[in-house]
């Protein structure tokens, strides 16, 4: 595979300066897996055949703060200096069959968990789902270690390794909005975040119901000066 994408770019079937195909595609095309490809393009950048864009990325921000939400929502803020209040407003099991294709399974633990500022404004809402195995099924018997989904999820062996997050805007349902203190309708943002561990187990997907007067998405681009 290797020697195969530096014929491709040697002989210019891909040119310089364009994007390689992404992994996935990639990943198809040569019957492999996304570890052994991953192996592969570090060979190439290595030999200097491909280089990696530094500097892009985007940051979610709390009252202009950046978030590192690697470690979570909730290590995050607090990270941040903000002070923030985190209520459990539901942790028990829960049957989705409508996520069997996407995660494999259809039994999860629902965590439902509401923040809020010093002034007693609440300005997020989060419904976490985690696959009800590997001892996470008796959650709803023992809680949360120290008040910290990451931390408990550690705990059970499941350390967050790769995933995705997207963000959008959309009304608040009347469930979602009475939790919030808001009018039916207001427009919130809404973060969806899906984490696989380094075993490629799915662990955790978390909806945010975020607050846009204090939650904004700030992009990077480019490589620093």
């Amino acid at each position: 595979m290797v020697d195969e994408l530096i014929r491709r770019i040697e002989s210019g079937l891909l040119e310089d300066g364009l994007l390689l195909p992404g992994e996935h595609q990639l990943a198809e095309e040569f019957s492999v897996s996304r570890g052994t490809l991953r192996e592969a393009l570090a060979e190439l950048k290595r030999r200097n055949y491909i280089a990696t864009q530094s500097g892009v990325g985007s940051i979610v921000t709390y009252d202009g703060i950046p978030l590192d939400q690697r470690a979570g929502w909730a290590q995050a803020l607090a990270d941040s200096g903000a002070l923030i209040n985190t209520e459990v407003l539901r942790l028990e099991a829960v049957v989705r069959p409508d996520l069997f294709s996407r995660y494999g399974t259809e039994q999860f633990i629902a965590l439902d968990r509401r923040r809020r500022n010093t002034e007693g404004t609440v300005v997020s809402l989060e419904h976490s789902l985690m696959p009800a195995s590997g001892g996470l099924e008796g959650l709803p018997d023992v809680g949360l270690i120290d008040n910290s989904l990451t931390i408990t999820l550690a705990a059970y062996g499941f350390v967050g390794d790769r995933g995705d997050q997207w963000i959008g805007a959309e009304p608040l349902s009347a469930e979602d909005a009475e939790l919030l203190g808001r009018p039916q309708g207001t427009v919130f943002l809404k973060a969806l975040r899906t984490t696989y561990d380094k075993q490629g187990r799915f662990m955790e997907q978390v909806e945010s119901l975020l607050d846009p007067l204090h939650f904004r998405l700030h992009l990077v681009f480019g490589n620093p000066t």
